[in-house]
């Protein structure tokens, strides 16, 4: 299981593109995920699923919040890691309005979530295999902070805890 010290299993991750540019066509784009994390400063939350209760009403909107607080502190860019495909979270981003603040990461096969070892199964709930919710800080690619959550719990993966932590790891 993926822990502080760790560099960041490697892999790729989805997102759905609104608007073309910067070598990015509009749909689906694939981001190789050491190379995105390379030299950047990230802050990573990941959780169960798109339009979910607690992800849509508290999990998502609390870094779409302090979206502002986290780049003063110079966080390069905030994630949003799902087992959901990039179209789901293309949809979902444009719901919680994530744009320029929250890139949403689409795991849809959960090879990413299995590759950290935070895994969720809720087959037993119609949901299959999942991410487990949690948040970390990223250091060019090294985890400096992670919080993982107990089933069902939304206690420590919250954007002020991983605020928190940031403010005393990147001063």
């Amino acid at each position: 299981m993926l822990k502080v010290g760790d560099k960041l299993p490697a892999g790729t991750l989805q997102e759905y593109i609104e608007v073309e540019g910067g070598g990015c066509s509009i749909g689906p784009n694939s981001f190789d995920i050491e190379k995105t994390a390379a030299g950047k400063k990230l802050a990573i939350f990941a959780l169960p699923g798109a339009f979910t209760p607690t992800c849509s009403a508290k999990h998502v909107p609390g870094y779409v919040e302090n979206a502002a607080a986290f780049k003063a502190l110079g966080v390069d860019e905030i994630w949003c890691v799902s087992v959901n495909d990039a179209f789901v979270m293309g949809a979902w981003g444009r719901e919680q309005k994530t744009a320029g603040k929250v890139r949403m990461m689409a795991d849809g096969s959960a090879a990413y979530a299995q590759a950290t070892g935070l895994t969720l199964d809720l087959t037993a709930r119609g949901m299959g295999l999942r991410s487990n919710r949690y948040s970390m800080l990223v250091v060019d690619g090294v985890v400096k902070s992670l919080n993982v959550e107990g089933p069902g719990k939304f206690e420590v993966s919250d954007a002020a805890t991983l605020l928190a932590q940031a403010k005393t790891i990147l001063a």
